[in-house]
């Protein structure tokens, strides 16, 4: 399917504060750039693949962070250029040690990789208890240490997806003054703290500093969930010009279709009708269902993949709950194709998914 880009008006903005208020002069175009956001154990690429044959249109694909110095089959057959033929893939490195990261850089610089993200976003608290992920930001000094190590040695561009602290929201100011520093090729800003998880309103002003503070280009990332989210997020930011989605996607794969043909700037491009949403969510997930049978041993591996979809996937439809029930009951393929079938046939899709 071919890319569409959005060709949006905004705002450039004088990096100067009135009043505590991003100023805005001079207007320009750009077109507007998305991203699929890593989601561990979800967008693998399975997803990844089957998603951009079906619907496609992404800028970037991020995969699922990398954690292992010696990556293990995983996290190799993820990021095998023949597994991310016609995308534009990152991977993504989880580690708080720069030799480990610049080992994983190495190889994936050996299958032809330009760009490698660093994961500075991860609430989970496994993940921050070993001072991973979000749990970084909570050691400035070591995480300045570690950019300094990278930056200086890493074969490839990096890009870095970030919190904006650990537990209070003053804890950005600093961080913006380390990201200053060091020669990213993007910064990808979830506005939350870690201990917010993805709850609460995201913290807009924060990204309003960051647009302030730094000169490297900037993605916004999160609660991204239909074209109105979208928009509220921009009336806010006038000066986003790319965005991340993640769970939005999730639980509506047609979704960038969605906000693209619903901008104002976006000539020619119409919803298909909800009978055509319906084909292309089914096709989109016979295939990953098909892709996982053949990646994962046995129908118990496999439903565990598809039922974890299913967590977003059914927001997708109106009253689904007592067919994804019968889906998260299914002991075999077999027997959950029957309660997928189910559904897809008596359960229509939510007026704004199709």
């Amino acid at each position: 399917m071919a890319k569409h880009p959005i060709q949006s008006t905004i705002c450039e903005s004088i990096r100067r504060k009135c009043s505590g208020t991003l100023q805005v002069t001079e207007r320009h175009t750009f077109f507007m750039k998305y991203y699929l956001a890593p989601m561990e154990g979800l967008t693998t690429y399975n997803f990844r693949t089957n998603w951009n044959r079906c619907y496609g249109g992404m800028d970037k694909y991020f995969t699922p962070f990398i954690s292992n110095r010696h990556m293990n089959s995983r996290e190799r057959n993820d990021v095998l250029p023949e597994h991310n033929v016609g995308m534009y893939t990152v991977p993504q490195i989880l580690t708080n040690k720069a030799e480990e990261f610049l080992s994983l850089a190495e190889q994936l610089a050996g299958y032809g990789y330009h760009e490698v993200n660093l994961n500075l976003g991860c609430p989970s608290g496994t993940v921050v208890a070993r001072n991973r992920g979000a749990g970084f930001l909570g050691t400035p000094r070591e995480l300045e240490d570690f950019l300094d190590e990278i930056f200086e040695k890493c074969p490839l561009e990096i890009s870095i997806k970030t919190r904006i602290g650990m537990k209070y929201p003053d804890e950005w100011a600093p961080l913006l003054k380390i990201y200053q520093k060091f020669p990213m090729k993007e910064l990808i800003i979830h506005p939350r703290l870690q201990k917010e998880g993805y709850k609460g309103t995201p913290h807009l002003e924060a990204f309003a500093e960051a647009v302030e503070a730094l000169q490297c280009p900037l993605c916004y990332n999160g609660d991204i969930t239909s074209p109105e989210t979208l928009a509220h997020i921009l009336e806010k930011l006038p000066m986003v010009d790319t965005v991340m989605i993640g769970r939005g996607i999730l639980q509506n794969p047609g979704l960038l279709q969605q906000l693209k043909a619903t901008s104002t700037d976006f000539d020619g491009v119409s919803l298909p009708s909800s009978e055509d949403c319906l084909d292309v969510l089914k096709e989109f997930h016979n295939s990953l269902l098909a892709g996982y049978q053949v990646i994962m041993s046995g129908d118990t591996n496999t439903l565990y993949k598809m039922k974890d979809l299913w967590t977003f996937l059914s927001r997708s439809f109106e009253s689904p709950d007592k067919y994804v029930k019968k889906i998260r009951k299914a002991t075999d393929v077999s027997d959950y194709k029957l309660a997928v079938n189910a559904l897809f046939r008596e359960c229509a899709l939510k007026s704004e998914n199709s």
